[in-house]
């Protein structure tokens, strides 16, 4: 909840929540004043003399008596609830963070499938995703076919990324294991020398393939694409795929047709086994709005935030109120 002026309302929890049991103070302020209500009413009735008293003074109207106290109480639960410095989840860009972009470069991804060919559409959405991601990340770059190659070290350079982006070479086999593999050697090596912090930098790798891996033949091989995706999550760099194509896609092999339907099943599991999440594109549009998701994803962390100031500036006003009612209405302030 947001009041012009107030500033943020929302709640995700108290830094010194025991502030709130002022509130039994409050209850028993409120407590006494109703029981003091009473007496009053109770003494007026046993001692006046009402037939005198209702032909000497007019009847006013008791409606809006009590609204200063009641003005001043609510006050005092603001300032309470300020006491207990409450948060809210604010989302910041990241600073730190690595994030390797390991793309596909293999033979398949020829196909025209996606105008005008899979390879053509990812260097397109990769460098999409190179200009959203937050300014403070390191991005680096890896290819990969039949072995997989650093094109850009991690770095805050965007365009260096997108030039390398842009020079993608097609080649023989997939080896896709060996594409993750080399991304988190290359976050080992940038995490050591980024500073700012004692522990190491968030990283993730973002892997988009079209297709399933022919080097090793069995993905829980050493070198294997389920290997590599143990060994990310062991070292707590969760793996997003991508992938990328439709299972219509075919490429022409010495004049012979060879289909190369997208794997998603194998993507899928790479996610899971290293705790990152699985996504699909079977268009160029769908595979920029993969690429925006991840960039909030990726880009922004949430961390609790000053929520303070908003209960404060109400309960001010509601302070000011009661003060101002008591003085209108019952010519003297709130007791």
């Amino acid at each position: 909840m947001t009041l012009p002026l107030l500033g943020p309302m929302s709640l995700s929890g108290f830094e010194h929540p025991w502030y709130l049991l002022f509130l039994i103070v409050v209850a028993a302020v409120a407590g006494l004043y109703v029981v003091a209500q009473l007496a009053r009413q109770k003494r007026m009735l046993r001692f006046a003399n009402m037939e005198l008293l209702e032909s000497i003074a007019p009847k006013r109207s008791t409606r809006w008596k009590h609204l200063p106290a009641i003005l001043l109480v609510l006050s005092m639960v603001l300032f309470t609830v300020a006491m207990a410095a409450p948060t809210n989840d604010v989302r910041i860009p990241r600073n730190r963070a690595v994030v390797m972009l390991v793309i596909d470069v293999s033979q398949s991804m020829r196909a025209t499938d996606v105008a005008p060919n899979r390879l053509v559409a990812a260097q397109e959405a990769a460098k999409q995703f190179a200009d959203q991601l937050t300014p403070g990340i390191n991005l680096g770059l890896i290819a990969y076919a039949g072995t997989a190659t650093v094109l850009v070290a991690p770095t805050t350079n965007r365009e260096a990324s997108k030039a390398a982006i842009d020079k993608l070479q097609l080649a023989d086999r997939t080896a896709t294991g060996e594409g993750i593999f080399t991304a988190l050697q290359a976050i080992a090596t940038v995490g050591a020398v980024i500073g700012g912090g004692e522990d190491a930098p968030p990283a993730r790798v973002v892997l988009m393939s079209d297709g399933k891996e022919t080097v090793p033949s069995n993905p829980d091989n050493p070198k294997g694409a389920y290997t590599a995706a143990r060994t990310a999550k062991d070292q707590g760099v969760p793996v997003s795929t991508v992938s990328f194509g439709t299972p219509y896609g075919f490429v022409e092999i010495n004049g012979q047709r060879q289909p190369v339907p997208v794997d998603d099943e194998m993507l899928k599991k790479i996610a899971d086994l290293s705790g990152g999440s699985a996504y699909t594109a079977s268009s160029l549009q769908q595979l920029k709005d993969v690429f925006t998701t991840l960039q909030e994803q990726i880009g922004y962390e949430t961390i609790k935030g000053d929520a303070s100031v908003g209960w404060l500036r109400l309960g001010a006003f509601l302070l000011a109120f009661a003060a101002l009612g008591a003085l209108l209405l019952n010519r003297r302030l709130p007791g």
